[in-house]
């Protein structure tokens, strides 16, 4: 299929020249336009999203929801296909997309789900076990927006909207190595915790003693980090210690906004 769909795509991005240039690549020869909202990067990101056919607009960081809202008001369509930096529409997905919009099915739902998998930075493709999570990502904006919140960037589509899934996968590169991955959980812990503290809610302290042995049980296991092997072991450890340091912080905010030094 050689003709455009009439879908924005757009991405979020802040310092990802290694990466940008892939996702870019996936979109930009069957989509109207390619759309990547840079908050202020320092290395070559937009240098290279231009070159690879984006065009670029600057925002400055508001949060991920906010951040994604300003970029679905970027787009001259309606149907918005939504990706990360870090990802990749596979060209089984792009099939997929392609017939559905030349059969007019994709009017069949105003909201369509993606399979978004893991791929680790030694891997071509995501392994067959690779952990996977469903979320909205082509959609009609005219049907559902993304949610507000700085912290949790997802799709709320409207009461009446009907939503169905793709079966073809996105390709997530997450993790570019393990210093790359512990900065990040510690940076977005902190916003979590900062979340909750705006929305009025504490952790159960309970939580300190089981979050880690919990995160880790679901990692290894249920999400087949042990599929992998000793790099399954790192993952489920890393992992773990995301999900407790959530809970050590908000502990840690408890007890500042207790202490007598706090009004001093």
């Amino acid at each position: 299929m050689s003709k455009r769909l009439p879908v924005s795509a757009f991405l979020i991005a802040k310092d990802e020249a290694d990466r940008i240039g892939r996702a870019i690549d996936s979109v930009v020869d069957w989509v109207d336009e390619v759309i990547v909202i840079d908050s202020g990067s320092q290395d070559d990101t937009v240098k290279i999203a231009e070159a690879h056919g984006a065009r670029v607009v600057f925002n400055a960081w508001p949060g991920y929801g906010p951040q994604k809202r300003f970029g679905e008001d970027q787009c001259c369509n309606d149907w918005l296909l939504n990706l990360d930096a870090d990802e990749e529409i596979t060209p089984d997905l792009r099939t997929e997309i392609e017939a559905l919009f030349e059969t007019n099915r994709h009017e069949e739902a105003g909201s369509w789900r993606i399979m978004i998998r893991d791929v680790f930075a030694h891997e071509n493709e995501p392994a067959a076990w690779a952990y996977g999570y469903h979320q909205i990502r082509l959609y009609d904006r005219r049907q559902g927006r993304f949610s507000p919140s700085s912290v949790h960037d997802t799709v709320r589509p409207d009461k009446d909207t009907v939503i169905r899934e793709l079966s073809g996968i996105m390709a997530h590169r997450s993790i570019r190595s393990l210093d790359f991955q512990v900065g990040k959980y510690n940076r977005y812990s902190n916003m979590q915790v900062a979340d909750l503290r705006e929305r009025g809610r504490q952790l159960p302290r309970w939580r300190l003693l089981g979050e880690f042995p919990i995160a880790f049980f679901k990692a290894y296991f249920v999400r087949k980090y042990m599929r992998y092997g000793w790099w399954g072991f790192i993952l489920s450890i890393n992992y773990a210690h995301a999900r407790f340091l959530r809970v050590a912080k908000d502990y840690e905010a408890t007890l500042l906004e207790r202490s007598p030094k706090a009004g001093s």
